[in-house]
């Protein structure tokens, strides 16, 4: 549904995007991460056509952005990292004029109380919270029905019951078979809902996998930690291959490794005869995952 190769927009001697390709399934939730300056808002509003790329090519259910753009307009809803209306226009009055640009929209009144806004229909955007004006950007995006829609920090602003209540959206979005492209910082955000997720970094695409996969190939895919009534070669337990760090933390051992290492560390400590108690394994994190990839980089090309 998204095909996108060789991608690369420079700013004057600053390359935003470097060379990515991407393709993303109909139907699929991919998610974009990224430091601040790695080039995802760009790279996904060369999608929406809101920029040219310098070289490559661009394709949304088989359009071009940019020669395009009356067909993908009907395909495509976009919520970006910021929007504004006029200051005076209402919810509803947004609402109303968004629709009439399309010939089959949804139910505008439906999709505004499925975005917690009702109480707000008659409020002008100057007096809607950062979080409303977020879930007014949303629906605006949506009411075109489109097969593709880009969310670019989708949860911004939201309190938690809000943020729920979006990802929801989300959800509902893949079961109807729309192909989701959101850019977030939001490391849960990610792994609950996207199905695989590119990390760009410095303009190019350094991984891309799905959250597990990416866990998984993490030097803390895994962490076990335990308290022991003996003591405890931590030493030996570093020395062990599946093992990257060994740390002890408010008298408890923890230690991260890859898969499988909780069970060389259980076997490591019967050999010592320790006894580990209070015993916790558990997955590691799509923040370790992204720090570690994010953590190694290279200089931006000139």
């Amino acid at each position: 549904m998204i095909s996108i190769s060789h991608l690369r927009k420079a700013y004057g001697d600053t390359v935003a995007v470097d060379d990515v390709s991407l393709e993303v399934a109909a139907g699929e939730v991919m998610g974009i991460l990224g430091p601040n300056g790695a080039g995802k808002t760009t790279t996904v509003e060369c999608v929406a056509g809101l920029r040219v790329p310098d070289s490559g090519t661009v394709r949304v259910a088989g359009l071009d952005p940019r020669t395009d753009r009356p067909e993908l307009t009907r395909v495509l809803g976009v919520q970006l990292q910021e929007s504004r209306l006029q200051p005076k226009i209402t919810v509803a009055e947004a609402m109303r004029l968004w629709s009439a640009l399309y010939a089959d929209p949804v139910p505008w009144a439906g999709l505004v109380e499925r975005l917690g806004l009702e109480d707000q229909a008659g409020s002008r955007f100057r007096d809607l919270s950062g979080g409303q004006q977020q879930r007014l950007s949303i629906a605006l995006a949506l009411v075109g029905r489109p097969r593709v829609v880009i969310l670019d920090e989708l949860s911004t602003g939201l309190d938690p019951r809000a943020r729920r209540e979006v990802w929801q959206v989300v959800r509902d979005l893949r079961a109807d078979g729309v192909t989701v492209l959101l850019v977030t910082h939001a490391m849960e955000e990610a792994q609950q809902l996207c199905d695989r997720i590119a990390i760009i970094d410095h303009g190019r695409v350094r991984a891309l996998d799905t959250p597990d996969g990416l866990i998984s190939e993490a030097s803390a895919a895994t962490v076990t930690s335990f308290t022991a009534e003996e003591p405890v070669d931590l030493e030996s337990l570093r020395a062990l291959a599946s093992v990257s760090s060994v740390r002890t933390d408010a008298g408890r051992v923890v230690v991260e490794g890859r898969d499988g290492a909780a069970l060389e560390v259980l076997e490591r400590l019967a050999r010592q005869q320790v006894t580990p108690h209070g015993l916790r394994v558990v997955d590691g994190t799509l923040d370790t995952a992204y720090l570690q990839l994010t953590d190694t980089r290279e200089e931006t090309p000139a």
